[in-house]
């Protein structure tokens, strides 16, 4: 196949051989076809969600979505991470000593700021003067500000990956056992992970509701992320060593993402069993990531 020079700095920015591309093209280029097809310059951007577990390629599709929407139609489009818009570090200190321990780590809801995303999204949408947050999983802090790109003008389509993008709240009952040792052990009277359903229930339904569309990247199981968020840490160190930046003090080791994928595990459980029904677009994954079934629930 003949791979464009804008499909070939995609694969170079993922680390991708170029056999992704026919596995892109066969099931994410008719999402492609339905935004050039529907696309309409006096409209605002078509915003579209992705929802998957660490590791299952959101911001890899995001990245493919943005990449050939802006080739095909010659428009600014904007991949976004809710993870870029992780509180700072010194902001989760303060939380972790004022409300739970637990929150001073990165992850869950309630550790974002859902203002800033929301800012930043509106202000896309106005095509108005835009810096883009990043966040610097390195150095477990938001990236300096002058290394942020900036972005000005009418833009197209704007992308939104998450792990817990589109999440539910949990009824409260099933709050009250804990799900793993990190629960039974350090959440034992249940304040985290009320404060997590809490901030679901709240401030981020109306970050999630600047959506047009829901894609859903569904993991076999639970036990699945550890394998595939063992391969993105591995990943970024690679990526790191090819920069040449030395400070790596927020890469973690096997052990370590044991313990931190403990922290996701209710939400993603819960996402995994209810999100299902309701998303727009739902790409079923195989345990290497292998796309099995391609379906769109809320047409049904």
């Amino acid at each position: 196949m003949n791979i464009t020079s804008q499909e070939q700095a995609f694969l170079d920015r993922n680390q991708l051989p170029s056999t992704y591309l026919d596995i892109a093209n066969q099931w994410f280029f008719p999402l492609v076809k339905s935004i050039s097809d529907n696309f309409n310059p006096n409209n605002a951007p078509k915003i579209i969600g992705i929802n998957g577990c660490q590791g299952s390629g959101k911001s890899t599709l995001a990245d493919y979505l943005c990449t050939i929407v802006a080739d095909r139609l010659g428009v600014t489009t904007v991949s976004l991470s809710l993870d870029d818009f992780y509180l700072t570090k010194a902001e989760r200190i303060d939380l972790g000593s004022t409300v739970h321990p637990l929150l001073e780590t990165r992850g869950v809801p309630g550790t974002h700021d859902v203002q800033l995303a929301m800012d930043c999204i509106q202000s896309l949408v106005k095509g108005q003067k835009t810096v883009i947050t990043r966040f610097d999983k390195s150095i477990d802090d938001r990236a300096s500000f002058d290394s942020l790109e900036t972005i000005e003008g009418k833009v197209g389509l704007i992308v939104l990956e998450g792990w817990c993008l589109g999440a539910k709240p949990e009824p409260l009952e099933q709050l009250t056992q804990p799900i793993n040792s990190l629960e039974e052990q350090d959440d034992r009277d249940g304040i985290w992970r009320n404060y997590v359903n809490n901030a679901i229930q709240s401030d981020y339904q109306a970050l999630f509701n600047l959506a047009d569309e829901l894609i859903m990247l569904q993991a076999p199981s639970f036990d699945t992320v550890f394998h595939w968020r063992l391969e993105q840490e591995q990943k970024m160190i690679k990526r790191l060593e090819k920069e040449g930046m030395d400070n790596r003090s927020g890469v973690m080791n096997e052990q370590q993402i044991r313990r931190f994928i403990n922290y996701f595990q209710r939400v993603t459980e819960n996402i995994l069993s209810e999100m299902p029904s309701r998303a727009d677009h739902l790409f079923k994954l195989g345990k290497t990531r292998q796309i099995t079934n391609y379906s769109q629930p809320s047409a049904n």
